[in-house]
């Protein structure tokens, strides 16, 4: 079982991603705030977070460019996820220094494959959108 965390502001898509990967055989702590989850992050052992992009407060990419800057998460493999799938958005959400992402409403099965893949030590982009 991997350990998920979930930095998730909006309520109904942390439940539906959280459920999911629950499913998927995988213990989540779910945040509300990217700081919660920097927080967190820091303080425990996680395999992969689960970055939504807009988050308020500290954005989700300000977050991972944090998480790299440190030597205590910066291997740790962010995919991000957004509801923001517009040309250029892959090179930027990459260029933060996440391993992937998602685009909004998620596609689980395709999700559960790009977790599966990150967390076998996969960099890769899953951003197609509706």
């Amino acid at each position: 079982m991997k350990r998920i965390l979930l930095v998730e502001d909006n309520a109904a898509n942390r439940k539906l991603i959280g459920d999911h990967l629950r499913r998927a055989g995988h213990e989540v702590r779910e945040v509300e705030t990217a700081d919660k989850g920097i927080e967190l992050a820091l303080a425990e052992k996680f395999d992969l977070v689960v970055m939504d992009v807009q988050l308020p407060g500290t954005d989700g990419l300000t977050a991972t460019r944090l998480l790299r800057s440190s030597p205590v998460t910066r291997s740790l493999p962010v995919l991000a996820v957004t509801a923001h799938a517009m040309r250029g958005d892959e090179e930027r959400i990459l260029a933060a220094g996440c391993d992937g992402y998602a685009a909004k409403p998620i596609a689980y099965k395709e999700f559960l494959a790009l977790v599966a893949r990150l967390l076998a030590g996969g960099r890769e982009a899953e951003g197609r959108g509706p």
